[in-house]
């Protein structure tokens, strides 16, 4: 009812920006202020849309609405944004220095290993074409040579799924443990399909099915968590 009463003083917005200190206070993301807000923002405009006459006054309210649930925004936001400021400016230079230097530090390490997964993906590339030169140009057995390029195709999948993770991650976005451990499983099974061929590598095919084993139950909860993150 205070969002639309239409007045806006300084005691309005002292209430509102205590409200903000709050949240930051409790640690409440604030993603959940922006959902709040949206949820406000969609329930307004549908009601104007569902009550109105006029249209050029049902323009002129959209418009009210609008920048009114934009400029409480912006006053609840700056606590966080405040907040961040003076934890920033509380550090010594020393401290900031450090703090800029690992986060271009960091960076670098990003790029670095954006480009040692390029080069992973182009081994993996020449390991496919090796093992398809060896099914048609060696001795090699069709079943034995076939089982070998689908590895190599398997470990191929993997390194892509893992630059384009890693790419994402140059966005912004979170570090994909699970995609590593995908390439793990990859090599490995690649592995399986060429020693189940082998009467004598039984016992190195158990080990390596345990391993495969623990890998899918840790990606599994990798993903389980992600998921449970996201809901």
């Amino acid at each position: 009812m205070n969002l639309f009463s239409g007045k806006y003083d300084n005691f309005y917005f002292i209430n509102l920006y205590k409200i903000g200190e709050i949240h930051v206070k409790i640690g409440l993301p604030t993603h959940y202020v922006n959902s709040a807000f949206t949820f406000v923002r969609t329930f307004a405009l549908q009601s104007i849309e569902e009550n109105f006459d006029n249209k050029e006054q049902h323009v002129k309210e959209i418009h009210a609405v609008e920048k009114i649930i934009d400029m409480n925004l912006d006053v609840l936001t700056s606590s966080y944004r405040e907040e961040e400021l003076s934890k920033f400016l509380s550090l010594s230079q020393i401290e900031k220095n450090i703090l800029t230097g690992l986060k271009k530090f960091n960076s670098y390490i990003n790029y670095f290993l954006a480009a040692a997964l390029a080069l992973v993906a182009f081994f993996a590339i020449g390991l496919f074409l090796y093992d398809i030169y060896l099914l048609f140009f060696t001795s090699v057995s069709i079943e034995k040579g076939i089982l070998t390029v689908l590895g190599s195709l398997l470990v191929l999948w993997a390194a892509i799924e893992l630059i384009h993770e890693e790419i994402n991650h140059l966005q912004g976005k979170g570090f994909a443990i699970g995609a590593f451990i995908m390439l793990a499983m990859a090599a490995l099974i690649r592995k399986v399909l060429i020693y189940s061929l082998s009467s004598e590598k039984s016992d190195e095919l158990l080990i390596i099915g345990a391993v495969i084993v623990g890998l899918s139950i840790s990606y599994w909860l990798v993903g389980s968590k992600k998921k449970f993150g996201s809901q």
